[in-house]
């Protein structure tokens, strides 16, 4: 497949940019390719004022199937037996997973089908996630002798750690009702109404001051590394900075006036 079509884009009237995955020939695999223009795309959107709310969706049966593990099979042909790619592809891949992270835009999850390894890495790493009932998740590393180290990083992250562990340590699939249980995802919705789901969401979020989400959004992860008095004098910060913007001055004054806010 040409790398211009491994992911496509596109940004409607709204400012909801969708992000698709479009090597279902794959399972959607976090090539090197697609890896690189995954961290592109949201770079290039964290910095866009059009983009408000980013959707990350898939083409296909799988959303994700993790790493290609023939092309980082190849990598063993090396004179280094594959030390140095293998570096590579793990850096790429964290620095991706970060920067859904730090990307100042809201990243819902539209996931489909199975989303393993690295995939559901991908799933944990984005602010919402929303799943079809019929989708599924695991870190299956254990069945083939490599522990999903760098998806437990995101994992261990939402979901409490006794949940984290046992998809860990067994490797089995999780459904999508139990993953909403756990906090892997937000909601498991039918296959057929995923996309309006997901979209009504996408469309609420980016109603709102793109300023006042990029905010709390930093804050959000910001205030989670802190000791609790730290994050309570951080966030105090955060509050007094926040509503000095005017965004916060107009959204204050159209509250009290009864009226919609006029964002800037």
């Amino acid at each position: 497949m040409p790398m211009s079509n491994l992911l496509l884009s596109e940004l409607n009237d709204a400012g909801v940019l969708r992000l698709t995955l479009n090597d279902a020939k794959r399972r959607n695999a976090l090539s090197e390719a697609m890896l690189e223009q995954l961290g592109e795309r949201f770079a290039e959107a964290s910095d866009d004022p059009n983009v408000r709310v980013i959707v990350l969706a898939a083409n296909g049966p799988a959303f994700c199937a993790g790493h290609n593990l023939k092309e980082m099979t190849a990598g063993r042909a090396d004179a280094d037996a594959g030390k140095a790619y293998f570096s590579k592809i793990m850096t790429l891949c964290s620095g991706v997973m970060q920067s859904m992270v730090h990307c100042s835009k809201p990243v819902i999850a539209e996931v489909t089908g199975i989303a393993t390894a690295a995939g559901c890495q991908l799933v944990a790493s984005c602010d919402l996630a929303i799943a079809a009932d019929t989708a599924q998740f695991s870190t299956p590393g254990v069945h083939i002798g490599l522990f999903c180290s760098t998806p437990m990083v995101a994992l261990s992250r939402n979901v409490a750690n006794k949940h984290a562990m046992e998809m860990l340590l067994t490797g089995d699939m999780t459904s999508a009702h139990r993953a909403a249980e756990i906090g892997l995802i937000n909601h498991a919705v039918s296959p057929e109404s995923l996309s309006e789901t997901t979209m009504a969401m996408a469309h609420k979020i980016a109603s709102k001051s793109s300023m006042t989400l990029a905010t709390g959004k930093r804050a959000f992860y910001a205030q989670r590394e802190m000791t609790l008095a730290e994050a309570y004098e951080y966030a105090s910060q955060v509050m007094v900075e926040n509503m000095l913007a005017q965004d916060a001055v107009e959204g204050i004054s159209a509250f009290i006036e009864k009226r919609p806010p006029n964002w800037s």
